[in-house]
């Protein structure tokens, strides 16, 4: 019998038993351990087997993916999501990042599902539910308070977690900003989670439309010293005349095209 011969036998013999021991194969075909291991080797690299407590049982189903009810309504979704996409282009394959709190960020992460190989750390549920149904990015989620509303968690659990890595990229929104006091959020625990990812990665990206400048939030998460890259729709000429010449600006304008 050839190998390819006895490895479609095999094959037949785990989807009727869903796992079989390796010296029973061996023994069936009159072969060798090391024989059949090979075989079974080959069919792992294929996916039409997996290896299981000394034996080959057939492929685990996979999970289905993650899913949140969707908000109603997204406040300049078709911008947020040109945004989003342009940060996708711009994150390369292989690299890490840390994904902050906000509708915004899940709109990256999103965009991010196209990607083959990423490691994303968050401490938002709707990051993780986006990126779900890709078995080649990993998704790292921290613990901490959970927010019923929100979807993510947060508290020193989150700090600590962001803590403990370094990333190649970190992205973040906010909930509004301001010239002279830079990037503010609605609550304390918010502007901590924001100011660990700042701390913690080597690039720092800011993705928030023209509209937070007219927000109002009281809790303080950084100066625009401490930012990288500013991805927005639009930048007003007094705002863009005042930001530090270190923050480079990346408008994404409406004919970009969407891409689904």
């Amino acid at each position: 019998m050839s190998a390819k011969e006895r490895q479609r036998c095999i094959l037949e013999w785990v989807h009727e038993q869903e796992h079989v021991e390796v010296e029973d194969i061996a023994q069936r075909f009159g072969v060798t351990t090391q024989t059949i291991r090979r075989d079974i080797n080959k069919l792992c690299e294929l996916g039409l087997l997996r290896r299981r407590y000394g034996g080959v049982s057939l492929p685990a189903k996979p999970a289905p993916a993650l899913t949140f009810r969707q908000d109603d309504g997204v406040p300049n979704q078709l911008a947020k999501q040109r945004m989003a996409q342009r940060v996708a282009e711009d994150i390369p394959e292989g690299a890490t990042v840390s994904l902050g709190l906000g509708s915004t960020v899940e709109l990256v992460a999103q965009a991010l599902t196209h990607h083959q190989s990423l490691r994303i750390l968050t401490n938002n549920f709707k990051v993780a539910a986006a990126l779900s149904a890709n078995p080649g990015i990993e998704v790292i989620v921290s613990g901490g308070i959970y927010r019923h509303n929100h979807h993510d968690v947060v508290g020193p659990e989150v700090t600590n977690f962001f803590s403990s890595f370094t990333t190649d990229f970190g992205i973040f929104s906010t909930g509004s900003m301001d010239l002279e006091y830079g990037l503010m959020d609605h609550e304390i625990r918010e502007a901590e989670a924001s100011r660990s990812i700042i701390a913690n990665t080597r690039i720092r990206i800011l993705v928030a439309d023209q509209s937070k400048w007219t927000m109002n939030s009281h809790c303080k998460v950084a100066s625009f010293k401490y930012v990288d890259r500013f991805y927005t729709d639009s930048l007003p000429r007094q705002q863009r005349a005042n930001l530090p010449d270190s923050v480079a600006i990346i408008e994404c304008e409406e004919s970009q095209p969407l891409i689904s």
